[in-house]
């Protein structure tokens, strides 16, 4: 029970149940990934099978080589993964061609990683080349007033990353880079991950149209709080709408550089007017 027990699937357990709690995962919406430190592989070790079947994953990224990955798995419900984490949840190995993977624990009774993990893995490669290694964990989620959002805003990331920035003043500071926003794609495919990693090497939040939002991050906590900013500035918007009254006031642009600025982030100056 190491594996379990251990603080990296026991923080991969509280977040899954914080989304569940959150309303973010109706059915088995949503999924979870999180890049295993040597530390954290080392601990589970002695849990793992050895001899899995290696199996294909339809895209690669070579600076994942041999990595090791907790993942929610495909078909799963988030309610379900306190409850019985061996059953929802799993490690998988990464092929020293980075092509393929293996399940090396978890996921019993024929379970299988989501069936988005080639948008994760490609998301995971994005963020490891930016951030030098430090990005571990992609998290998406169907946050129903972004997807909301994306009916009535226009479907590029200036549009997405001024109105959510405007909605609160930690906004700019919390995502200075602002959103990405890919147009509606079919979920799971190779085409949809290509997309996603390209706006992943600029932002750390990636909004998929009529579908949900992708958020990446150095730890859980800093990922969720990623996730948790963008949908209530969505909120806020959308009850600004529903009140049928003029906006009368906002935070400006030069608002937005000065409380970057005072906090010292750089603001994404391509997202502003």
């Amino acid at each position: 029970m190491k594996a379990e027990k251990s603080k990296a699937v026991q923080g991969f357990i509280r977040m899954c149940d914080d989304g569940w709690n959150a309303g973010w995962h109706e059915r088995n919406g949503g999924n979870l990934t999180y890049r295993m430190t040597a530390e954290d592989v080392s601990v589970c070790r002695d849990d793992f099978c050895c001899g899995g079947e290696w199996k294909d994953m339809g895209v690669t990224a070579k600076n994942l080589a041999d990595e090791f990955f907790l993942t929610t798995g495909s078909g799963k419900y988030f309610r379900n993964v306190k409850a019985s984490p061996d059953e929802n949840i799993g490690i998988i190995e990464i092929s020293p061609n980075a092509e393929k993977y293996r399940i090396v624990w978890g996921l019993s009774g024929g379970g299988m990683p989501t069936s988005e993990f080639p948008s994760h893995f490609l998301n995971h490669s994005a963020r490891l080349k930016v951030t030098g290694g430090n990005s571990r964990v992609i998290y998406h989620a169907h946050t129903p007033d972004i997807i909301a959002l994306t009916y009535i805003l226009p479907l590029t990331d200036k549009a997405f990353s001024r109105v959510l920035w405007q909605c609160a003043t930690e906004c700019p500071v919390v995502f200075p880079q602002g959103v990405g926003v890919v147009e509606w794609m079919v979920p799971g495919g190779a085409n949809i991950a290509h997309a996603s990693m390209k706006l992943m090497e600029k932002y750390e939040a990636v909004v998929w149209a009529h579908h949900g939002l992708f958020c990446a991050g150095a730890d859980f906590d800093e990922t969720f709080g990623l996730m948790h900013t963008i949908e209530k500035a969505a909120g806020i918007y959308l009850r600004i709408l529903s009140s049928g009254k003029n906006i009368k006031q906002t935070i400006t642009e030069q608002n937005l550089c000065d409380v970057a600025a005072a906090f010292g982030v750089e603001i994404n100056k391509e997202n502003l007017n």
